[in-house]
């Protein structure tokens, strides 16, 4: 276009004009794109030679939880001579298994979800944060259920900011009454205001997936795997859990996350079970929404719903811990910091690790951290041994053919049982 432009007003000059006011071509963008990223280098090499330690920390994550993080960091640090920079890797696990030996191409620290642990620790690229500082001085504020789940064989990895759970959360407008305290309660509610055929619904649940079902299975003390490697798909308690949550899945939608998230979003179910990123969504579609910890429903064992908890964390690659160990220490210790932990909250409605945090006025505002605060008196880290990852299959096998095709619950628990152990067998 530009070229028959060009030609009609005898192009020479006004290209010329053009040229000067407009875009660059793609060969001189090209070009100065090189010399751009070519001048950065030599700046941060000029930075390393003057004393400023680069840390570079790779992450698969939300950009604006991770620029909150490379601000405050950055600013606690500036006096230090110590500058991070957080830079997004898709397949970030897959790219730690290419170059978490690689001093030049690799990162430093790694910004991840804990269930990874386990296989990132087995591969034998990071580092115990006991060889690059004292713990028990920096453990000191954070919760311990995020310390239990950054640590795989007794040896702590990674450092725990901040952490998620499912939560129960109501539309205010449809719910009727005051919440239960009790999952008996609940499935009476539930009774009541569910009418399958005309597809509206008293709660919602993703009753065949593994991780929303969790909360059933752990409070009545089964286990979709235990911290050693076996699968417990067929322990008694499992199926007594298993078997009770059937009858609440028989008065939900059977869907997946996004037909249930879009149900509740239009109206059709006074509650749901779901997460933080679900809020979203519902601030979208102008639901006056209120929230509940599954800790507060009490199971007819008399033990609390104890969801699976994703914890996000730092961790420290081996050839960081010992040519910068100074720096990195540092960098810890301010990503657990309770400046971090408040900013995180305020900006990002991320529930800190550091328990100081919520002793904040602004933090003590936000219901939805102060909820997941609330459940993490039982909710149960995820696994993070490497076995983990082949057993969301054969779990939600289970729970499908239980749910979906009324199968005995008995029978099909013994039949995935052997599925899983023939899974994990083949990872080994």
């Amino acid at each position: 276009m530009k070229r028959e432009i060009c030609k009609i007003l005898c192009g020479c000059m006004i290209a010329g004009l053009m040229a000067g006011c407009g875009e660059e071509p793609k060969e001189k963008q090209t070009d100065s794109s090189v010399k751009k990223e070519a001048s950065e280098v030599k700046t941060a090499d000029k930075k390393e030679s003057a004393g400023e330690t680069n840390i570079k920390i790779w992450h698969d994550g939300d950009e604006s939880i991770m620029d909150t993080m490379e601000k405050d960091v950055n600013e606690m640090l500036e006096e230090e001579g110590i500058r991070v920079s957080f830079e997004k890797k898709a397949a970030l696990t897959d790219q730690l298994k290419l170059y978490g030996t690689d001093e030049v191409n690799g990162p430093d620290m790694y910004f991840y979800a804990h269930d990874s642990l386990g296989m990132l620790a087995e591969m034998g690229i990071l580092a115990p944060l006991s060889d690059i500082l004292d713990t028990a001085s920096l453990n000191g504020d954070l919760n311990e259920m995020t310390l239990e789940a950054v640590t795989y064989k007794d040896t702590q990895y990674m450092v725990p900011v901040y952490f998620e759970t499912l939560l129960f959360l109501y539309n205010k407008g449809l719910w009727e009454g005051d919440v239960p305290d009790s999952t008996d309660e609940l499935y009476a509610y539930m009774e009541t205001h569910t009418d399958t055929e005309a597809g509206t619904y008293g709660v919602l649940n993703q009753h065949s997936t593994a991780y929303n079902v969790a909360p059933f299975i752990n409070g009545f003390g089964g286990c979709i795997i235990d911290k050693e490697g076996n699968p417990g798909l067929n322990l008694p308690e499992t199926i007594e859990a298993v078997a009770y949550n059937q009858k609440f899945a028989a008065l939900q939608a059977d869907g997946d996350y996004n037909t249930v998230t879009t149900l509740f979003n239009e109206g059709k179910a006074s509650a749901i079970i779901g997460g933080p990123w679900l809020l979203s969504g519902i601030k979208d579609a102008g639901i006056d929404l209120g929230m509940k910890s599954l800790s507060e429903f009490t199971l007819p064992n008399g033990k609390a719903l104890a969801p699976y908890s994703g914890v996000q964390g730092v961790g420290v690659l081996k050839h960081s811990a010992g040519a910068k160990k100074d720096a990195v220490e540092k960098v810890l210790s301010a990503l657990a910091s309770e400046k971090v932990g408040v900013d995180l909250v305020v900006n990002n409605n991320c529930a800190s690790a550091n328990e100081k945090v919520y002793h904040n006025s602004d933090v003590a505002a936000n219901e939805m951290v102060l909820t997941m605060k609330k459940t993490a008196d039982t909710a149960e880290p995820m696994p993070n041994i490497p076995q983990m990852s082949v057993m969301w299959g054969p779990a939600e096998g289970f729970l499908a053919a239980v749910n979906k095709s009324n199968e005995d619950v008995s029978q099909a628990a013994e039949d995935f049982q052997k599925e899983a152990v023939t899974a994990i067998s083949d990872i080994q």
